[in-house]
């Protein structure tokens, strides 16, 4: 992979093989930004788990303490009852089994998120090719399957966010923005970090927390020692 100009300036400014403590690499992060936009930040854990068995999926919710520095966009999918509810409680995009038949039809979703009622789910079941690959359909396990679809709409709005690992046993989740200040990244980080070692496996053998990288949107990744994560996560208590 290539890369440009501006990211390898910014790969040869630190030493991209020490491991840093949670602080310097957020630190080293913010420094070496170089867009013209305001970057997201997003922290990769590489877990010691077998993404092939269903007994060692790692999956879940956090409420980040800081927010992520976005408007979170949330489609609700839900009965003409509840669409008000939705809406008042800042869903971007609300509707039922119209819904459901325009996504299917080829009309795009433009959302982060996506919630449903209970009595919903058989229609958005139909929409897993399309809510599938971007990690959008709804499911209880991640309260996006709820009755109470305005609490949920808020709190993703506030900073909920859903994380789970891909095939490879990593878990990518952003923390927040460039112009966040240290103690803000380091929060969302400190929290985040408790929720995934809270989610460990039964069935996880070995380490866990193999290692971790922080980086933001078009720079270069920054590792950080995992032998201190246990450190960053008590603070986060």
């Amino acid at each position: 992979m290539k890369h440009g100009k501006n990211y390898r300036e910014a790969a040869s400014r630190y030493d991209k093989e020490n491991r840093y403590t949670a602080r310097e690499a957020l630190d080293l992060v913010k420094t070496l930004s170089s867009a013209t936009f305001d970057e997201t930040v997003d922290v990769v854990y590489n877990l010691g788990i077998d993404a092939r068995k269903a007994d060692q999926l790692v999956r879940g919710t956090v409420s980040l303490p800081h927010g992520l520095g976005k408007d979170v966009k949330v489609a609700v999918f839900c009965p003409p009852d509840k669409e008000k509810e939705a809406q008042e409680a800042g869903a971007h995009i609300v509707g039922g089994v119209e819904l459901v038949e325009s996504l299917q039809a080829g009309k795009e979703l433009d959302a982060d998120v996506a919630i449903a009622t209970p009595d919903m789910m058989s229609e958005v079941g139909k929409l897993g090719r399309v809510l599938g690959p971007r990690g959008l359909m709804p499911n209880p396990k991640s309260g996006t399957v709820t009755q109470d679809v305005g609490k949920a709409v808020a709190e993703f709005k506030a900073g909920k966010l859903e994380y789970r690992n891909d095939r490879y046993g990593n878990v990518h989740v952003p923390l927040g923005k460039v112009s966040f200040e240290i103690d803000q990244l380091f929060g969302n980080l400190a929290a985040l970090t408790t929720e995934i070692q809270r989610a460990k496996p039964a069935g996880a053998k070995g380490r866990y927390m193999r290692g971790m990288t922080v980086s933001s949107t078009m720079g270069p990744g920054v590792k950080v020692d995992p032998a201190r994560l246990e450190e960053m996560a008590d603070s986060a208590v």
